[in-house]
């Protein structure tokens, strides 16, 4: 995704003259090409993360569509106030495209993983929010990021799908569950391949989500209301229950049950790991969705 990414900008630097391309050291060797190609618009501004935020809000102001690039908790967390004033605040729009995920840097400890970044953009108002699952996906979210004027996140990561999905904002559905099914599964992003493995045996619907927000609060009305429980079960690669408030807003006229499946909300694991690690100790393989998914509906 990563080098999706890159191949995307670069095109983008050569095609559209508005853009640019604001970095902080990482990743800035992918971009030697296009920023002799273009050394207006291609900005490096160090390791200097609420600068770099900075500097994309003040390029947007002039007319200019900034792509901001970082890790994760380099490109919300850290600079979260100038990414709430410089863009919100001000009304702009910046497409920021964040690696590293929830821990796919694992092996560069705490200071590396941003879990929360997807719930902390979620208390800003204005933010679309994508999570691609294949890497074949980020061309086509990032064509239509840096074609408009909104406020974009877009969430890489290292791991995906074995094959793309069509990129839309609706929720579009992978397995229909029968009248009388337990529920709906709703998979974000890269969650999609084991989500299908882990409910081969479960009579429940399957959706794939690759906008998060905005949610498609109309898309899972429909299909609860088309299955036999309106029970739903997300499952996303990020904070666990990020999505619950979109869940009840969007089923908030019936009864139902819902879970959520992510990176656990109580004490952070300590030990370094691989990304594979993380994902069993949060029941995020396919084995702990599987056992969580029939826990679920199958009482």
């Amino acid at each position: 995704m990563r080098q999706a990414f890159a191949d995307a900008v670069s095109a983008a630097l050569d095609d559209d003259p508005r853009t640019a391309l604001v970095l902080a050291v990482i990743s800035g060797d992918m971009f030697r090409r296009a920023a002799a190609r273009h050394p207006g618009r291609v900005i490096d501004v160090g390791i200097r993360e609420q600068a770099m935020i900075g500097v994309a809000g003040g390029l947007a102001l002039t007319g200019m569509r900034p792509i901001v690039h970082s890790y994760a908790p380099f490109l919300v967390e850290r600079p979260f106030e100038q990414v709430k004033l410089d863009f919100g605040h001000q009304g702009t729009g910046a497409v920021l495209v964040g690696i590293g995920g929830s821990y796919d840097a694992s092996t560069a400890g705490r200071t590396h993983q941003a879990p929360g970044d997807v719930a902390l953009l979620d208390t800003l108002p204005g933010w679309n929010v994508h999570v691609p699952g294949h890497h074949d996906e980020v061309r086509d979210v990032l064509r239509d990021a840096i074609s408009g004027d909104d406020r974009v996140y877009v969430r890489l990561s290292a791991t995906g799908n074995r094959a793309p999905r069509p990129v839309s904002p609706r929720l579009t559905v992978l397995r229909e569950g029968s009248a009388r099914s337990a529920g709906v599964v709703v998979a974000v992003g890269p969650m999609l391949d084991r989500v299908l493995a882990a409910t081969s045996d479960l009579d429940v619907t399957v959706a794939y989500a690759s906008t998060v927000r905005p949610f498609d609060r109309e898309g899972l009305s429909a299909l609860a209301g088309r299955a036999g429980n309106a029970d739903v079960l997300v499952v996303e690669p990020y904070l666990r229950g990020t999505s619950a408030h979109e869940v009840a807003e969007a089923l908030s006229d019936r009864r139902h049950r819902q879970l959520g499946l992510g990176v656990d909300r109580g004490e952070e694991l300590r030990a370094y790991g691989t990304p594979a690690d993380h994902d069993r100790e949060h029941g995020l393989d396919a084995e702990g969705i599987a056992k969580a998914a029939r826990d679920f509906f199958l009482v």
